[in-house]
């Protein structure tokens, strides 16, 4: 059985060898074939902070009175181990202060949406850090709907927000993150999910606040088995999380497998993401194929696209030269967010 995704502690995680984190794709490396770039394609976990360009960061911070060079801003994307990877994506995100900034990131993102052929996603945004910075939520989420709408005009494509809690900045604050999405779940937020650090704020602490959530007719999505072992996926299971980010101790515990498989609840895989970051040692290690041949019902996403280099063709074409996907696997991957139809009483998203 491969390692990946049993639990690692994070000082092991920083001990790994630096080649692994700074690999940004560089122009004919591994480039996509032309099936993989012409599949529709639709992309269920994804950061907006994870997802700004160094150049949309120039922007940002030219705006800001920082008069700054693309080398320097792309310094900021640089990291060494697990830990600075963490520094860096608060860096970037740091740059996102007001509506302006949020509509910009997202119009962006949504015109790299179309260029790699992803005609939908579902977008976290990290609400419970707006809060923590005491930004101003209500103006920047009317500034996240301008960039959308914007986007769908311009693009095609559609585009649904998650609200993202910080687990361990604790309960309260997570409640607070989910009463706005039932405030503005008529514009276009679809669900709620938890991220941050699955050891020190595990599922079981958020029941109350995820029962709150699926009254109101939101999604229930959770980060789990990124970082720690099975217990954390099957606390989200308790949840009644409808989706699993990441899940990579599933692979762990065979019990859990038959569970998932036998549920048919989607899996959001992020190879790059998990290499990047270390959760996985090696791509040969990491449990996607193990979880396709076993019926898991998996998607493939980039999770923080800017800052591991990558797109969702690119994590398609990684799939297919690792796992000797074949092309009709790739289709079957790419029809899953379509498969499954939401129950009446509940907003619908793709999966």
């Amino acid at each position: 059985m491969p390692n990946c995704g049993a639990y690692q502690s994070a000082p092991r995680l920083a001990n790994l060898s630096p080649r692994i984190y700074n690999l940004r794709m560089t122009a004919g490396e591994h480039e996509p074939n032309s099936f993989i770039r012409q599949l529709p394609k639709a992309e269920l976990h994804l950061h907006l902070e994870g997802a700004v360009e160094p150049a949309t960061l120039v922007e940002l911070r030219q705006r800001h009175g920082d008069q700054t060079s693309i080398a320097e801003t792309e310094a900021l994307y640089r990291y060494t181990d697990f830990p600075s990877f963490l520094m860096a994506f608060r860096d970037v995100s740091a740059q996102l202060r007001g509506p302006d900034d949020y509509e910009l990131a997202t119009y962006r993102l949504m015109q790299q949406l179309k260029e790699d052929n992803v005609l939908h996603a579902e977008v976290y945004v990290a609400v419970g850090v707006c809060l923590y910075r005491k930004q101003d939520f209500p103006a920047i989420f009317e500034g996240l709907e301008r960039g959308r709408a914007r986007g769908e005009r311009d693009f095609g494509v559609s585009l649904l927000w998650i609200f993202d809690a910080t687990r361990h900045f604790g309960v309260e604050e997570a409640q607070k993150v989910f009463e706005l999405a039932v405030q503005y779940q008529d514009r276009h937020v679809v669900g709620i999910g938890i991220g941050g650090d699955e050891q020190k704020a595990p599922p079981e602490l958020f029941r109350g606040v995820y029962a709150y959530a699926e009254d109101h007719g939101l999604r229930l999505t959770a980060h789990a088995g990124e970082t720690a072992p099975a217990e954390s996926i099957w606390g989200a299971l308790n949840l009644r999380a409808e989706r699993i980010g990441h899940g990579l101790s599933a692979a762990q515990d065979p019990d859990l497998i038959e569970e998932l498989a036998y549920r048919q609840i989607p899996v959001e895989l992020c190879l790059t993401s998990n290499l990047r970051t270390g959760a996985c040692k090696a791509i040969a290690e990491h449990p996607a194929k193990n979880y396709f041949d076993r019926g898991l019902m998996i998607t493939l996403n980039t999770d923080d696209p800017a800052l591991f280099g990558t797109t969702l063709s690119r994590e398609y074409q990684l799939a297919q030269k690792t796992f000797a996907f074949t092309d009709e696997h790739l289709r079957e991957l790419a029809r899953i967010p379509s498969k499954r139809r939401s129950s009446p009483q509940k907003k619908s998203w793709r999966c």
